[in-house]
Protein backbone atom coordinates (compact mmCIF):
# COMPACT_ATOMS: atom_id res chain seq x y z
CA UNK A 1 0.00 0.00 0.00
CA UNK A 2 1.45 3.29 -1.35
CA UNK A 3 0.10 6.32 1.08
CA UNK A 4 -0.56 9.51 -1.16
CA UNK A 5 0.23 12.82 0.98
CA UNK A 6 -2.26 14.26 0.25
CA UNK A 7 -6.10 13.25 1.41
CA UNK A 8 -7.74 11.58 -0.58
CA UNK A 9 -11.17 11.29 0.48
CA UNK A 10 -11.93 14.41 2.86
CA UNK A 11 -11.36 13.62 6.20
CA UNK A 12 -15.11 14.10 7.32
CA UNK A 13 -16.35 12.05 5.09
CA UNK A 14 -14.06 9.17 6.96
CA UNK A 15 -14.78 10.50 10.09
CA UNK A 16 -18.26 10.40 9.18
CA UNK A 17 -18.10 6.15 7.71
CA UNK A 18 -15.54 5.23 10.59
CA UNK A 19 -18.43 6.44 13.36
CA UNK A 20 -21.21 4.72 10.93
CA UNK A 21 -19.37 1.59 11.49
CA UNK A 22 -18.90 2.02 15.22
CA UNK A 23 -22.71 3.19 15.59
CA UNK A 24 -23.98 -0.26 13.63
CA UNK A 25 -21.38 -2.77 15.27
CA UNK A 26 -18.69 -2.98 12.93
CA UNK A 27 -16.04 -2.63 15.02
CA UNK A 28 -13.60 -4.89 17.37
CA UNK A 29 -13.22 -4.64 21.63
CA UNK A 30 -10.13 -3.48 22.45
CA UNK A 31 -8.24 -5.15 25.40
CA UNK A 32 -9.13 -1.78 27.35
CA UNK A 33 -13.06 -2.58 26.22
CA UNK A 34 -13.42 0.26 23.68
CA UNK A 35 -13.81 -0.40 20.18
CA UNK A 36 -12.24 -0.29 17.27
CA UNK A 37 -14.16 -0.03 13.78
CA UNK A 38 -13.20 -2.93 11.07
CA UNK A 39 -11.10 -1.89 7.96
CA UNK A 40 -13.11 -1.12 5.22
CA UNK A 41 -13.17 -0.26 1.36
CA UNK A 42 -14.70 3.42 0.48
CA UNK A 43 -16.32 1.57 -2.37
CA UNK A 44 -17.51 -2.13 -3.90
CA UNK A 45 -16.11 -4.25 -5.64
CA UNK A 46 -17.43 -5.49 -9.14
CA UNK A 47 -18.08 -8.82 -10.30
CA UNK A 48 -19.94 -9.96 -13.08
CA UNK A 49 -23.40 -10.92 -12.92
CA UNK A 50 -22.92 -14.74 -14.39
CA UNK A 51 -19.99 -15.54 -12.02
CA UNK A 52 -21.87 -14.62 -9.38
CA UNK A 53 -25.10 -16.26 -10.47
CA UNK A 54 -23.03 -19.64 -10.89
CA UNK A 55 -21.83 -19.24 -7.38
CA UNK A 56 -25.53 -18.82 -6.00
CA UNK A 57 -26.43 -21.94 -7.72
CA UNK A 58 -23.37 -23.77 -6.83
CA UNK A 59 -22.87 -23.21 -3.50
CA UNK A 60 -26.19 -24.60 -1.73
CA UNK A 61 -25.25 -27.92 -3.83
CA UNK A 62 -21.47 -27.46 -1.59
CA UNK A 63 -23.73 -27.57 1.25
CA UNK A 64 -25.83 -30.30 0.65
CA UNK A 65 -22.77 -32.25 -0.20
CA UNK A 66 -20.86 -31.57 3.03
CA UNK A 67 -23.77 -32.40 4.92
CA UNK A 68 -24.36 -35.55 3.66
CA UNK A 69 -20.44 -36.55 3.88
CA UNK A 70 -21.25 -35.50 7.69
CA UNK A 71 -23.58 -37.93 8.54
CA UNK A 72 -21.60 -40.72 6.49
CA UNK A 73 -19.47 -41.91 9.46
CA UNK A 74 -18.15 -44.50 8.24
CA UNK A 75 -16.99 -42.95 5.16
CA UNK A 76 -14.96 -40.33 7.07
CA UNK A 77 -13.49 -42.62 9.97
CA UNK A 78 -11.79 -44.57 6.69
CA UNK A 79 -10.86 -41.50 4.93
CA UNK A 80 -9.59 -39.63 7.40
CA UNK A 81 -7.80 -41.72 9.85
CA UNK A 82 -3.96 -41.23 8.03
CA UNK A 83 -5.13 -37.25 8.42
CA UNK A 84 -6.16 -37.35 12.04
CA UNK A 85 -2.94 -39.27 12.93
CA UNK A 86 -0.77 -36.59 11.64
CA UNK A 87 -2.84 -33.79 12.86
CA UNK A 88 -3.03 -33.80 16.98
CA UNK A 89 -6.27 -31.88 16.57
CA UNK A 90 -7.58 -33.85 14.14
CA UNK A 91 -6.70 -36.60 16.16
CA UNK A 92 -8.68 -35.28 19.09
CA UNK A 93 -11.75 -34.48 17.25
CA UNK A 94 -11.83 -38.10 15.53
CA UNK A 95 -11.43 -39.80 18.57
CA UNK A 96 -14.18 -38.22 19.78
CA UNK A 97 -16.30 -38.62 16.66
CA UNK A 98 -15.18 -42.69 16.78
CA UNK A 99 -17.09 -42.52 21.01
CA UNK A 100 -19.95 -41.04 19.17
CA UNK A 101 -20.41 -42.78 15.84
CA UNK A 102 -17.46 -45.22 15.29
CA UNK A 103 -18.65 -48.33 17.75
CA UNK A 104 -22.54 -49.98 16.97
CA UNK A 105 -21.60 -51.40 20.60
CA UNK A 106 -20.86 -48.22 22.48
CA UNK A 107 -23.01 -46.44 24.91
CA UNK A 108 -22.70 -42.66 23.27
CA UNK A 109 -25.47 -42.16 21.22
CA UNK A 110 -25.80 -38.74 18.67
CA UNK A 111 -28.72 -37.60 19.38
CA UNK A 112 -27.88 -34.13 17.98
CA UNK A 113 -29.59 -32.43 15.22
CA UNK A 114 -27.16 -31.19 12.06
CA UNK A 115 -27.30 -27.32 11.61
CA UNK A 116 -24.81 -26.60 9.11
CA UNK A 117 -24.34 -23.00 9.09
CA UNK A 118 -21.21 -23.01 6.62
CA UNK A 119 -19.42 -20.01 5.09
CA UNK A 120 -17.48 -21.10 1.43
CA UNK A 121 -14.68 -19.09 0.24
CA UNK A 122 -14.29 -18.72 -3.15
CA UNK A 123 -11.16 -16.54 -5.81
CA UNK A 124 -12.06 -15.56 -8.97
CA UNK A 125 -9.37 -16.82 -10.58
CA UNK A 126 -8.42 -14.44 -13.54
CA UNK A 127 -7.57 -17.89 -15.47
CA UNK A 128 -9.59 -20.66 -14.30
CA UNK A 129 -12.65 -18.59 -13.06
CA UNK A 130 -14.23 -18.66 -9.42
CA UNK A 131 -12.39 -21.46 -7.30
CA UNK A 132 -12.99 -22.50 -3.78
CA UNK A 133 -10.72 -21.72 -1.40
CA UNK A 134 -12.01 -23.63 2.12
CA UNK A 135 -15.08 -24.82 3.37
CA UNK A 136 -15.54 -23.36 6.74
CA UNK A 137 -17.86 -25.57 9.07
CA UNK A 138 -17.14 -24.13 12.43
CA UNK A 139 -16.84 -21.03 13.74
CA UNK A 140 -17.60 -19.53 9.76
CA UNK A 141 -18.18 -15.70 11.46
CA UNK A 142 -18.63 -12.47 9.73
CA UNK A 143 -22.01 -12.90 7.94
CA UNK A 144 -23.58 -10.12 9.57
CA UNK A 145 -20.50 -7.70 9.11
CA UNK A 146 -20.93 -8.67 5.54
CA UNK A 147 -23.99 -7.24 5.71
CA UNK A 148 -23.18 -3.78 7.28
CA UNK A 149 -20.38 -3.55 4.74
CA UNK A 150 -22.93 -3.75 2.03
CA UNK A 151 -25.05 -1.04 3.89
CA UNK A 152 -21.78 1.10 4.84
CA UNK A 153 -21.34 1.02 0.70
CA UNK A 154 -25.10 1.82 0.27
CA UNK A 155 -24.78 4.76 3.13
CA UNK A 156 -22.09 6.27 1.07
CA UNK A 157 -23.94 6.35 -2.05
CA UNK A 158 -26.97 8.13 -0.48
CA UNK A 159 -24.53 10.85 1.87
CA UNK A 160 -21.06 11.14 -0.47
CA UNK A 161 -22.38 10.28 -4.17
CA UNK A 162 -19.82 11.87 -5.97
CA UNK A 163 -17.15 10.32 -3.47
CA UNK A 164 -18.70 7.06 -3.94
CA UNK A 165 -19.11 7.37 -7.70
CA UNK A 166 -15.34 8.30 -7.89
CA UNK A 167 -14.21 5.34 -6.68
CA UNK A 168 -16.16 2.89 -7.71
CA UNK A 169 -15.05 0.92 -10.80
CA UNK A 170 -18.53 0.94 -12.84
CA UNK A 171 -21.20 3.60 -12.30
CA UNK A 172 -23.68 1.89 -14.00
CA UNK A 173 -23.22 -1.68 -11.91
CA UNK A 174 -25.93 -2.70 -9.18
CA UNK A 175 -25.47 -3.77 -5.55
CA UNK A 176 -25.80 -6.94 -4.63
CA UNK A 177 -28.68 -7.47 -2.37
CA UNK A 178 -27.19 -9.06 1.10
CA UNK A 179 -29.22 -10.66 3.66
CA UNK A 180 -26.84 -12.33 5.55
CA UNK A 181 -27.31 -11.41 9.19
CA UNK A 182 -31.27 -11.68 8.98
CA UNK A 183 -30.97 -15.13 7.12
CA UNK A 184 -28.50 -16.61 9.11
CA UNK A 185 -30.59 -15.54 12.21
CA UNK A 186 -33.52 -16.91 10.33
CA UNK A 187 -32.05 -20.12 9.69
CA UNK A 188 -31.28 -20.55 13.40
CA UNK A 189 -34.88 -19.23 14.65
CA UNK A 190 -36.43 -22.51 12.42
CA UNK A 191 -33.75 -24.93 13.97
CA UNK A 192 -34.50 -23.52 17.28
CA UNK A 193 -37.92 -23.38 16.98
CA UNK A 194 -38.21 -26.87 15.81
CA UNK A 195 -36.26 -28.79 18.46
CA UNK A 196 -38.73 -26.43 21.25
CA UNK A 197 -41.46 -28.01 19.42
CA UNK A 198 -40.30 -31.56 19.89
CA UNK A 199 -40.34 -30.63 23.60
CA UNK A 200 -43.76 -29.36 23.13
CA UNK A 201 -42.99 -25.43 23.20
CA UNK A 202 -42.73 -25.63 26.94
CA UNK A 203 -40.07 -22.79 26.92
CA UNK A 204 -39.11 -19.77 24.94
CA UNK A 205 -36.66 -20.94 21.65
CA UNK A 206 -32.88 -20.82 23.02
CA UNK A 207 -29.89 -20.03 21.64
CA UNK A 208 -26.72 -20.59 23.27
CA UNK A 209 -23.17 -19.68 21.77
CA UNK A 210 -19.92 -20.98 22.62
CA UNK A 211 -17.18 -18.46 22.60
CA UNK A 212 -13.30 -17.80 23.33
CA UNK A 213 -12.88 -15.99 26.32
CA UNK A 214 -11.93 -12.41 25.86
CA UNK A 215 -11.94 -12.49 22.60
CA UNK A 216 -12.21 -9.07 20.50
CA UNK A 217 -14.54 -10.13 17.52
CA UNK A 218 -17.30 -9.95 19.49
CA UNK A 219 -19.86 -7.12 17.80
CA UNK A 220 -20.31 -9.43 14.90
CA UNK A 221 -21.26 -11.84 17.11
CA UNK A 222 -23.92 -9.72 19.01
CA UNK A 223 -24.84 -8.39 15.65
CA UNK A 224 -26.60 -12.09 15.12
CA UNK A 225 -28.12 -12.10 18.92
CA UNK A 226 -29.70 -8.87 18.53
CA UNK A 227 -31.48 -10.12 14.81
CA UNK A 228 -32.34 -13.36 17.08
CA UNK A 229 -33.92 -12.00 19.83
CA UNK A 230 -36.21 -9.92 17.35
CA UNK A 231 -37.40 -13.10 16.22
CA UNK A 232 -38.16 -14.39 19.19
CA UNK A 233 -35.16 -16.33 20.51
CA UNK A 234 -33.01 -16.00 24.05
CA UNK A 235 -29.71 -15.97 23.83
CA UNK A 236 -26.71 -16.82 25.89
CA UNK A 237 -22.88 -16.73 25.76
CA UNK A 238 -20.72 -19.40 27.77
CA UNK A 239 -17.09 -20.62 26.96
CA UNK A 240 -16.23 -24.14 27.17
CA UNK A 241 -14.74 -23.75 30.74
CA UNK A 242 -18.07 -22.56 32.05
CA UNK A 243 -20.23 -25.22 30.13
CA UNK A 244 -17.79 -27.31 31.92
CA UNK A 245 -19.71 -27.54 35.13
CA UNK A 246 -23.25 -25.60 34.00
CA UNK A 247 -24.64 -28.51 31.63
CA UNK A 248 -26.69 -31.15 32.69
CA UNK A 249 -29.33 -33.60 31.42
CA UNK A 250 -33.35 -33.14 31.10
CA UNK A 251 -35.84 -35.41 30.40
CA UNK A 252 -35.59 -37.56 26.93
CA UNK A 253 -32.16 -35.85 26.02
CA UNK A 254 -32.79 -32.29 26.81
CA UNK A 255 -30.07 -30.10 27.53
CA UNK A 256 -30.16 -27.76 30.04
CA UNK A 257 -28.36 -24.75 31.28
CA UNK A 258 -27.72 -23.89 34.47
CA UNK A 259 -29.15 -21.07 35.49
CA UNK A 260 -31.27 -21.01 31.66
CA UNK A 261 -32.80 -23.96 31.54
CA UNK A 262 -33.72 -25.87 28.15
CA UNK A 263 -31.68 -25.26 25.44
CA UNK A 264 -32.41 -25.52 21.61
CA UNK A 265 -29.60 -24.56 19.37
CA UNK A 266 -25.24 -24.40 20.25
CA UNK A 267 -23.32 -22.44 18.16
CA UNK A 268 -20.09 -23.06 17.76
CA UNK A 269 -17.44 -19.94 17.51
CA UNK A 270 -15.11 -21.67 19.91
CA UNK A 271 -13.30 -25.30 19.27
CA UNK A 272 -11.57 -25.30 15.97
CA UNK A 273 -7.98 -25.06 17.89
CA UNK A 274 -6.43 -26.44 21.15
CA UNK A 275 -6.40 -23.71 23.19
CA UNK A 276 -10.44 -23.71 22.86
CA UNK A 277 -10.47 -26.81 24.99
CA UNK A 278 -7.13 -25.62 27.26
CA UNK A 279 -7.34 -25.10 30.80
CA UNK A 280 -4.61 -23.86 32.79
CA UNK A 281 -6.49 -24.80 36.43
CA UNK A 282 -7.04 -28.40 35.24
CA UNK A 283 -3.90 -29.64 35.03
CA UNK A 284 -5.16 -32.40 33.01
CA UNK A 285 -2.49 -35.45 32.03
CA UNK A 286 -4.25 -35.91 28.56
CA UNK A 287 -4.71 -31.80 27.20
CA UNK A 288 -7.67 -30.53 26.55
CA UNK A 289 -9.53 -34.00 27.46
CA UNK A 290 -11.99 -32.45 29.64
CA UNK A 291 -13.63 -29.34 27.83
CA UNK A 292 -13.38 -31.42 24.95
CA UNK A 293 -15.95 -34.24 26.50
CA UNK A 294 -17.96 -31.61 27.07
CA UNK A 295 -18.22 -30.66 23.30
CA UNK A 296 -19.48 -34.81 23.38
CA UNK A 297 -21.86 -34.04 25.88
CA UNK A 298 -23.66 -31.97 23.80
CA UNK A 299 -24.21 -34.14 20.95
CA UNK A 300 -25.89 -36.82 23.34
CA UNK A 301 -28.62 -34.41 23.68
CA UNK A 302 -31.63 -33.82 20.78
CA UNK A 303 -30.48 -30.15 20.53
CA UNK A 304 -29.46 -28.39 16.94
CA UNK A 305 -25.76 -28.07 16.79
CA UNK A 306 -23.31 -25.87 14.98
CA UNK A 307 -20.65 -27.27 14.01
CA UNK A 308 -21.22 -31.13 15.01
CA UNK A 309 -18.01 -32.96 15.08
CA UNK A 310 -18.58 -34.70 11.90
CA UNK A 311 -19.14 -31.53 10.33
CA UNK A 312 -15.82 -30.24 11.47
CA UNK A 313 -14.31 -33.04 10.16
CA UNK A 314 -16.20 -32.92 6.80
CA UNK A 315 -14.98 -29.10 6.25
CA UNK A 316 -10.99 -30.09 6.78
CA UNK A 317 -8.64 -29.72 3.71
CA UNK A 318 -7.73 -33.05 3.71
CA UNK A 319 -12.07 -33.94 2.80
CA UNK A 320 -12.06 -30.84 0.24
CA UNK A 321 -9.07 -32.42 -1.15
CA UNK A 322 -10.30 -35.80 -1.36
CA UNK A 323 -13.40 -34.78 -2.87
CA UNK A 324 -11.60 -32.35 -5.57
CA UNK A 325 -9.91 -36.08 -6.26
CA UNK A 326 -12.55 -38.05 -6.75
CA UNK A 327 -14.82 -39.05 -9.68
CA UNK A 328 -17.87 -36.87 -10.17
CA UNK A 329 -19.50 -39.81 -10.53
CA UNK A 330 -18.80 -41.21 -6.64
CA UNK A 331 -21.14 -38.04 -5.58
CA UNK A 332 -24.12 -40.22 -6.00
CA UNK A 333 -23.28 -41.76 -2.83
CA UNK A 334 -24.18 -38.33 -0.95
CA UNK A 335 -27.25 -37.76 -2.55
CA UNK A 336 -26.18 -35.05 -5.76
CA UNK A 337 -26.94 -36.03 -9.56
CA UNK A 338 -24.15 -35.93 -11.98
CA UNK A 339 -25.11 -32.73 -13.40
CA UNK A 340 -25.47 -31.68 -9.31
CA UNK A 341 -21.68 -33.05 -9.20
CA UNK A 342 -20.46 -31.02 -12.12
CA UNK A 343 -21.68 -27.46 -11.00
CA UNK A 344 -19.21 -28.75 -7.94
CA UNK A 345 -16.69 -30.16 -9.50
CA UNK A 346 -16.65 -26.41 -11.63
CA UNK A 347 -15.76 -24.57 -8.51
CA UNK A 348 -12.66 -26.81 -7.28
CA UNK A 349 -9.76 -26.16 -7.32
CA UNK A 350 -6.90 -29.31 -8.00
CA UNK A 351 -4.92 -30.08 -4.91
CA UNK A 352 -2.25 -33.09 -4.72
CA UNK A 353 -1.98 -35.02 -1.31
CA UNK A 354 1.62 -34.93 0.27
CA UNK A 355 4.14 -37.97 -0.57
CA UNK A 356 7.05 -38.69 -1.57
CA UNK A 357 6.19 -38.59 -5.13
CA UNK A 358 4.44 -35.02 -4.87
CA UNK A 359 7.87 -33.72 -3.24
CA UNK A 360 9.88 -34.96 -5.79
CA UNK A 361 7.65 -33.87 -8.51
CA UNK A 362 7.09 -30.49 -6.52
CA UNK A 363 11.49 -30.21 -5.98
CA UNK A 364 12.22 -30.76 -9.19
CA UNK A 365 9.25 -29.62 -12.19
CA UNK A 366 6.57 -27.78 -10.55
CA UNK A 367 6.06 -23.86 -11.18
CA UNK A 368 6.61 -22.76 -7.63
CA UNK A 369 4.29 -19.72 -8.29
CA UNK A 370 1.53 -21.87 -8.76
CA UNK A 371 0.72 -23.92 -5.76
CA UNK A 372 -0.13 -23.30 -2.14
CA UNK A 373 0.86 -25.65 1.01
CA UNK A 374 -1.83 -25.83 3.46
CA UNK A 375 -2.59 -27.39 6.68
CA UNK A 376 -5.40 -28.00 8.47
CA UNK A 377 -5.69 -24.97 10.66
CA UNK A 378 -8.70 -22.76 10.17
CA UNK A 379 -8.17 -18.59 9.75
CA UNK A 380 -5.12 -17.12 8.62
CA UNK A 381 -1.35 -17.79 8.91
CA UNK A 382 -1.76 -21.66 8.06
CA UNK A 383 -0.68 -21.01 4.06
CA UNK A 384 2.91 -21.48 2.81
CA UNK A 385 3.66 -19.98 -0.56
CA UNK A 386 6.41 -19.74 -3.65
CA UNK A 387 10.22 -20.85 -2.61
CA UNK A 388 9.30 -21.59 1.11
CA UNK A 389 6.95 -24.58 0.16
CA UNK A 390 9.94 -26.46 -0.40
CA UNK A 391 11.94 -25.40 2.42
CA UNK A 392 9.02 -26.04 4.18
CA UNK A 393 8.29 -30.17 2.16
CA UNK A 394 12.05 -30.95 3.61
CA UNK A 395 11.46 -30.14 6.92
CA UNK A 396 7.98 -32.64 7.21
CA UNK A 397 8.25 -35.89 9.00
CA UNK A 398 7.04 -38.61 7.08
CA UNK A 399 4.52 -38.53 9.92
CA UNK A 400 3.22 -35.56 9.27
CA UNK A 401 2.74 -36.12 5.07
CA UNK A 402 -1.31 -36.06 5.64
CA UNK A 403 -1.88 -33.16 7.70
CA UNK A 404 -0.72 -31.34 4.39
CA UNK A 405 -1.90 -30.59 0.57
CA UNK A 406 -0.94 -28.92 -2.19
CA UNK A 407 -3.41 -26.48 -3.75
CA UNK A 408 -3.74 -24.68 -7.00
CA UNK A 409 -2.97 -21.26 -6.07
CA UNK A 410 -5.79 -18.23 -7.22
CA UNK A 411 -4.98 -15.04 -8.53
CA UNK A 412 -7.78 -13.30 -8.49
CA UNK A 413 -8.80 -10.24 -10.84
CA UNK A 414 -7.51 -7.00 -9.14
CA UNK A 415 -9.55 -4.32 -9.30
CA UNK A 416 -9.67 -2.25 -12.29
CA UNK A 417 -9.59 1.08 -10.58
CA UNK A 418 -7.36 2.25 -7.03
CA UNK A 419 -9.26 2.33 -3.74
CA UNK A 420 -9.29 3.99 -0.38
CA UNK A 421 -8.84 1.31 2.30
CA UNK A 422 -9.71 2.91 5.75
CA UNK A 423 -8.37 1.86 9.18
CA UNK A 424 -8.21 2.61 12.30
CA UNK A 425 -9.68 5.93 11.27
CA UNK A 426 -6.63 6.46 8.38
CA UNK A 427 -6.87 6.56 4.55
CA UNK A 428 -5.12 4.49 2.35
CA UNK A 429 -4.33 4.26 -1.48
CA UNK A 430 -4.49 0.71 -2.63
CA UNK A 431 -4.05 -0.25 -6.70
CA UNK A 432 -3.79 -3.67 -6.48
CA UNK A 433 -6.89 -4.96 -4.45
CA UNK A 434 -8.20 -8.39 -4.89
CA UNK A 435 -11.05 -10.12 -3.11
CA UNK A 436 -12.25 -13.42 -1.30
CA UNK A 437 -15.83 -14.00 -2.01
CA UNK A 438 -17.27 -16.01 1.21
CA UNK A 439 -21.20 -17.20 0.74
CA UNK A 440 -23.51 -18.55 3.65
CA UNK A 441 -25.67 -21.38 3.67
CA UNK A 442 -27.91 -22.62 6.09
CA UNK A 443 -29.26 -25.96 6.12
CA UNK A 444 -30.70 -27.85 9.12
CA UNK A 445 -31.18 -31.93 9.16
CA UNK A 446 -29.90 -31.76 5.84
CA UNK A 447 -32.78 -29.30 4.11
CA UNK A 448 -32.53 -25.33 3.32
CA UNK A 449 -33.43 -23.27 6.48
CA UNK A 450 -33.60 -19.83 4.78
CA UNK A 451 -35.79 -17.92 3.16
CA UNK A 452 -33.47 -18.18 0.06
CA UNK A 453 -33.07 -21.67 -0.46
CA UNK A 454 -30.30 -22.30 1.68
CA UNK A 455 -28.22 -19.33 0.45
CA UNK A 456 -27.70 -16.79 3.63
CA UNK A 457 -25.74 -13.83 2.36
CA UNK A 458 -22.33 -13.11 2.01
CA UNK A 459 -19.13 -11.42 3.29
CA UNK A 460 -15.98 -9.70 0.82
CA UNK A 461 -12.79 -9.61 1.95
CA UNK A 462 -10.75 -7.65 -0.24
CA UNK A 463 -6.54 -7.15 0.25
CA UNK A 464 -3.84 -5.86 -1.55
CA UNK A 465 -2.67 -8.76 -4.07
CA UNK A 466 1.09 -8.48 -2.77
CA UNK A 467 -0.03 -9.82 0.71
CA UNK A 468 -0.84 -13.53 1.55
CA UNK A 469 -2.69 -12.80 4.82
CA UNK A 470 -6.23 -12.11 3.64
CA UNK A 471 -8.02 -12.10 7.14
CA UNK A 472 -9.95 -8.68 8.00
CA UNK A 473 -8.88 -9.60 12.22
CA UNK A 474 -5.32 -11.04 11.46
CA UNK A 475 -4.42 -9.57 7.96
CA UNK A 476 -4.17 -6.81 5.99
CA UNK A 477 -7.73 -7.66 4.65
CA UNK A 478 -10.73 -4.92 4.92
CA UNK A 479 -14.22 -5.41 4.49
CA UNK A 480 -15.86 -4.76 1.23
CA UNK A 481 -19.28 -5.85 -0.62
CA UNK A 482 -20.50 -6.84 -4.35
CA UNK A 483 -21.80 -4.32 -7.06
CA UNK A 484 -22.77 -6.89 -10.03
CA UNK A 485 -21.83 -5.48 -13.61
CA UNK A 486 -23.21 -7.70 -16.89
Amino acid sequence: MNTEKKLLVSQQIIEDACEWAIMHGVAFRQADNTARHCPFSIAPMSIERDVYQHLLRVTPLITKLIHNVSEDHDFLQSSLSDMAKADPFFGLLMSLHQQLHGDAHNKLVAERQPLLLMRTDFMDDRQHGAKVIEFNGIAAGMGPFGQRAAELHAFMKQQWPNTYHQWIEDASAVPAENQGLEQLAYGIAAAAKSVNAHFGNESKPTFLMVVQKNEDNVYDQHLLEVELQKQGVRTVRRTFEQLRTQLSSGDNKRLLLENVGAVDVVYLRAGYQYEDYFSAELNEPICCHTLSQTRLFIEQHHVAVNATISQQLATSKSMQMLLTMMPESEYSRWGLSIDEASLVKSVLADMKPINTDTIHWFTLNANKSEWVLKNQGEGGGHCVFGDDITQKLNQLDAAEYDAWALMQRLYPHERDTPTVAVRDGEQTLVNDLVSEIGLFTAYYNGKPVTELNGYAGYLIRSKPASENEGGIHSGKGILDSLVLVD
